[in-house]
């Protein structure tokens, strides 16, 4: 088999869960500060990403970071034009971790309209999918955002993740759809509701040929989204942890049969910088093992 062939295989039948290392611009300053690097160690954008590349080289180096319980990793797309221990990142990832390198793709949120934050256009999602392709990327992910339980809004969310997912299907890479609905919405039970009708009426309008993955926040109602995870065009279905902690985080994911973690905070709680090698693998490896068990439900 071909690479995308072997990771598409481990993506869907394996154990694990994904670890999401796309801190963007926006969240970086304060992915530092949880690692103890406060803002006055950079003065400059670049420093500050030399920094959180630094952190996230440190996880995928890990010995406690490998394809036996991680599945795949989310990039930012400064992190796949970088290289980890002097090969580039996504070749590193699945080369020599045989963990299936993944790449954020959207640019961002629009502002909160009626309820929801749509995508920011992406005019250049072409062109980043031709430079991830060619760079191993399996496929790409893109995060949308339902603060409130309004039905047509929570449509427009969906059939705008739709609309970018076939893109990527036509690029030869694999969607993860993310519409996140915020965990202090205030009818959050009611939104979830809502997303999974409009996912599954999605879903079934789909071609045999595409395949897509969803990331979901953790259900108020245990297996919400089993019919989600069930459906033929349905590779894997990933939860994030939203805000809440990782031991909530995990707990709640137990509950979900089927679903497994894509967590990003969750999985760096607990690591700093001023940590010992020694103590940041042995922190690294708890969190780890942690979130695989929580997955393996």
């Amino acid at each position: 088999m071909d690479d995308f062939s072997q990771q598409k295989t481990k993506i869907r039948d394996q154990a694990g869960f994904i670890a999401a290392l796309d801190q963007s611009g926006g969240s970086t300053p304060k992915a530092l500060g949880l690692y103890g690097i406060k803002e006055d160690a950079w003065s400059s954008e670049q420093q500050m990403m030399d920094l959180v590349h630094a952190m996230r080289t440190r996880i995928v180096s890990s010995p406690a970071f490998d394809g036996r319980r991680i599945l795949g990793a989310i990039l930012f797309e400064a992190t796949m034009d970088r290289e980890f221990n002097g090969q580039p990142a996504a070749d590193y990832l699945w080369q020599v971790k045989q963990v299936v390198p993944f790449l954020k793709g959207d640019k961002g949120l629009e502002a909160e309209s009626d309820g929801v934050q749509l995508m920011k256009p992406m005019p250049e999602l072409d062109d980043l999918l031709t430079r991830a392709k060619a760079k191993g990327i399996f496929g790409t992910k893109m995060r949308s955002v339902i603060k409130q339980a309004n039905a047509a809004r929570i449509k427009a969310v969906v059939d705008q993740q739709f609309q970018v997912g076939m893109q990527i299907v036509a690029a030869g890479l694999v969607p993860i759809i993310e519409p996140e609905v915020d965990i202090k919405c205030p009818n959050k039970a009611k939104a979830e509701e809502i997303l999974k009708a409009e996912l599954l009426s999605h879903l079934d309008a789909l071609p045999d040929s595409a395949t897509v993955m969803l990331k979901l926040t953790l259900p108020e109602v245990n297996d919400h989204y089993a019919e989600c995870i069930a459906h033929p065009r349905v590779l894997r279905v990933v939860a994030l942890s939203g805000g809440y902690s990782r031991d909530e985080a995990n707990a709640r994911l137990a509950r979900q049969h089927g679903m497994v973690a894509s967590f990003s905070r969750a999985l760096t709680e607990g690591l700093t910088a001023q940590q010992t090698d020694a103590e940041f693998n042995a922190a690294l490896d708890a969190a780890i093992e942690g979130i695989y068990q929580a997955s393996s439900t």
